[in-house]
């Protein structure tokens, strides 16, 4: 993946949370956008039982108000995350020699979960970003890592487009994703072009927040479609996007 533009410090807390809104904009075939509400958690994927007991409302592995299951992410097994991490960033040539790996994506919440990207950020031993591997999924099961080495207080990277993901769009093209090293702010942004021409893009904008029982209540309250309803959007825009002739 191509990378352009450094370096942030990796956070302590083995949890934390994020919390702010989604917009996805589509240009062709016809101009469509819509917006929600979303949660996020942030993981020191090594400090995961740490994590567990953290909050009463939150668990590693055990059911509860909101959930993380390693085979939800990687290898899809009870394996290390870990292993999973450094095998993805040493295929792109990124040695993190043993720094911090946090993971932020969409918790598991009234036992269902759906996150179209998780993002994992690799520290080297300095606390120095070095790496970022998008993982992406589809609403069908599968799943693709695009990684990309990091530099830069802004990071503007691109990859050719693997994997089915939006409604009506095929396997053609390039995502250009610009991202931040994560702080007090969590902002990504991915484009997806073809042929010079943008087709769709998606953001993510939350503030961050330390991770309390009081946090998970109050995000099941007020975002009680952050998990559920990414899928019920994704059909929905697309049934009105059938409906106009897509």
């Amino acid at each position: 993946m191509a990378n352009t533009e450094t370096t942030s410090l990796t956070n302590t807390a083995p949890l934390q949370i994020y919390v702010g809104q989604t917009r996805h904009s589509r240009f062709v075939p016809f101009k469509q956008s819509f917006e929600y509400k979303l949660f996020l958690v942030d993981l020191d994927i090594d400090r995961l039982e740490q994590a567990n007991r953290a909050c009463r409302l939150f668990s590693v592995e055990n059911p509860n108000l909101f959930t993380f299951r390693r085979r939800d992410h990687g290898y899809r097994t009870d394996t290390d995350l870990r292993i999973w991490a450094e095998d993805r960033f040493g295929e792109a040539d990124i040695d993190l020699r043993g720094g911090s790996i946090r993971l932020i994506t969409f918790p598991r919440h009234a036992f269902y979960k759906f996150s179209p990207i998780s993002l994992w950020f690799g520290y080297g031993a300095n606390q120095e970003l070095r790496g970022i591997i998008y993982e992406v999924n589809n609403t069908f099961g599968d799943t693709h890592s695009y990684v990309a080495s990091a530099s830069g207080a802004l990071m503007r990277q691109e990859a050719q487009k693997k994997m089915y993901v939006s409604p009506f769009f095929d396997v053609s093209g390039a995502y250009r994703f610009t991202v931040r090293p994560p702080d007090e702010r969590l902002n990504l942004r991915v484009d997806n072009f073809r042929d010079g021409e943008r087709l769709h893009m998606a953001n993510i904008r939350a503030i961050r927040q330390r991770a309390s029982d009081s946090a998970f209540l109050h995000a099941a309250i007020t975002r009680p479609l952050s998990t559920h309803g990414v899928t019920l959007g994704i059909h929905w825009e697309a049934l009105k996007l059938w409906l106009k002739g897509a």
